[in-house]
């Protein structure tokens, strides 16, 4: 097996998600995975720069890493596996969808980012499971996930990557034989109340959890959250550098008003 792929998240080292990814991946190519010690969902782009980092080797080929999504990235290679070497960086399963301006909070998305900067093929991948759904989590909808991935990275898609570009997959939380296609999609916007929601302590100290419902998403078709919807899985294309043709011309006839 030649391909080298380092794998990561942000639910941690003991997930279920990126644990099968690394079960099934590990069948057609040399995978090391570095990911956190502790949950870091919902953290962004993250990198630990006023503490040290440590890391520990849980067993051949897995390490847990005291850091965040990004950080881990950079660990995994940048010091565990030599980064001319990486062929492939994927960072999930994430359990939870990644849809929509859910990115720019996205740990699993960082990661991935984090090694596009670094000229390495990036994926983030996440089943869509409804936290508060009556489905039981079942690792049967991670496998949905991770059969796809293992068929694109069979199809050398580490290739067909352009440079500064994350591929952002999302899978519906439906068995293997249940998905009705995949589509190339666009962002979506997806809608959550955002309550705040104030408490008080067994001190009479106020504290307060930043909350809120998730309301569904804009009805455009063609959009990730649509695709998934349709249960079928989304693959968008992130380019970190893109820039319409339209806006530059805009925002340059806005500043010459100016003047």
């Amino acid at each position: 097996m030649s391909l080298n792929i380092v794998i990561s998240n942000d639910d941690g080292v003991y997930a279920p998600g990126i644990n099968v990814l690394f079960e099934v991946l590990s069948e057609i190519a040399n995978v090391v995975m570095v990911a956190p010690l502790e949950e870091r969902s919902t953290t962004g782009h993250t990198l630990t720069l006023d503490h040290p980092l440590r890391v520990v080797k849980i067993k051949e080929n897995t390490y847990g890493c005291s850091g965040y999504p990004a950080d881990c990235a950079l660990m995994g290679f940048g010091h565990i596996v030599e980064k001319s070497t990486v062929d492939l960086f994927i960072s999930g399963i994430n359990r939870g969808a990644n849809l929509g301006q859910d990115i720019y909070y996205s740990g699993t998305v960082a990661a991935a980012r984090e090694a596009t900067f670094h000229n390495i093929p990036s994926i983030s991948v996440s089943s869509a499971m409804d936290f508060e759904s009556n489905k039981t989590p079942n690792n049967d909808y991670f496998y949905t996930a991770a059969n796809f991935i293992k068929k694109l990275v069979l199809a050398d898609i580490h290739k067909h990557i352009d440079p500064m570009t994350v591929i952002n997959i999302n899978v519906p939380e439906v068995l293997e034989s249940e998905i009705k296609g995949a589509e190339v999609t666009h962002l979506g916007f997806r809608r959550y109340s955002e309550n705040i929601d104030k408490r008080t302590d067994f001190r009479s100290r106020e504290y307060y959890w930043i909350g809120g419902n998730y309301n569904g998403h804009n009805n455009d078709a063609g959009s990730d959250c649509s695709v998934v919807e349709e249960e079928k899985i989304s693959l968008t294309c992130l380019n970190l550098l893109s820039q319409t043709t339209e806006e530059p011309s805009k925002w340059r006839k806005f500043l010459d008003e100016l003047s």
